[in-house]
């Protein structure tokens, strides 16, 4: 898979690329670009905007982000793009610079979604401050890693109390019949998440976000993973706890996601 690596719109250089492989201080949203536009932009910029304030302690615009996309995407009509920020005067033994973060843009062709169906180990972890979309990644990977190995898919993470927040890099949802429960606790809020929810009416849905235990399973009749890649998959397992693949509602559950219009970069 080719990759296209652009830092403020520029080729990188070996002192940025050299900052990257060496400090793990950042944050990053990715999507998908359909026929040039991009499903919930609006909410992937924010993220950014809101990450260059809380991780660097300086603004990044929305407009600055959209020149930067255009520039990266070129004449590409569909792929995927990864838009990370970053700043190489926060260094481990002096990390209080307060900046206006670089850009890292990277464009690739879109990916597969995850899966068609997910059996998911229960992990004890919290992400560290769940909610930024942060490139500390190795727990995610590591815990995905040792999921499989268990001969799972993939890992879903409660708290020591079994309070269930998201999985490794997608958010969950529990149903029963036409009802979504979306679980109450510290995660990272996704964009294919917000776009389902808004839209779940229109396809005959409720919701309502709760606290769930995994003792609190069996009150529940299906569950989903959603993330930009997978709009909707079923889960179905959790640990020793099965549930059926509920084809009609992951594809009310796809529509109500697709139903948002496609936005200009």
């Amino acid at each position: 898979m080719s990759t296209d690596l652009l830092i403020d719109g520029l080729p990188p250089t070996d002192d940025d690329l050299r900052y990257m492989a060496l400090v793990n201080y950042g944050a990053y949203t990715s999507f998908r670009i359909e026929d040039g536009r991009v499903r919930g932009l609006d909410l992937h910029l924010a993220r950014l905007e809101a990450s260059a304030v809380e991780l660097f302690g300086e603004p990044l615009s929305g407009d600055r982000l959209r020149d930067l996309i255009r520039t990266a995407v070129a004449d590409r009509r569909n792929a995927w793009i990864r838009v990370s920020l970053f700043a190489p005067d926060i260094v481990p033994r002096s990390p209080s610079a307060e900046v206006r973060p670089k850009v890292m843009t990277s464009v690739s062709p879109a990916p597969s979604p995850l899966a068609t169906s997910v059996r998911a180990q229960v992990r004890t972890y919290v992400r560290t401050e769940a909610h930024i979309k942060h490139t500390a990644i190795f727990p995610l990977i590591r815990a995905r890693r040792l999921a499989r190995q268990a001969g799972f898919d993939d890992a879903l993470f409660a708290d020591a109390g079994g309070l269930i927040s998201e999985g490794t890099t997608w958010n969950i949802g529990f149903l029963a019949g036409d009802a979504v429960t979306w679980p109450e606790a510290p995660m990272l809020h996704g964009v294919a998440k917000a776009l389902i929810s808004s839209r779940l009416a229109e396809v005959g849905m409720t919701q309502r976000t709760a606290p769930v235990h995994v003792s609190d399973l069996a009150a529940f009749d299906g569950a989903f993973l959603c993330n930009s890649a997978t709009p909707a998959c079923p889960i179905t397992a959790i640990g020793d706890h099965a549930f059926g693949a509920s084809p009609d509602r992951i594809e009310r559950l796809a529509r109500a996601w697709a139903s948002n219009p496609v936005q200009a970069i």
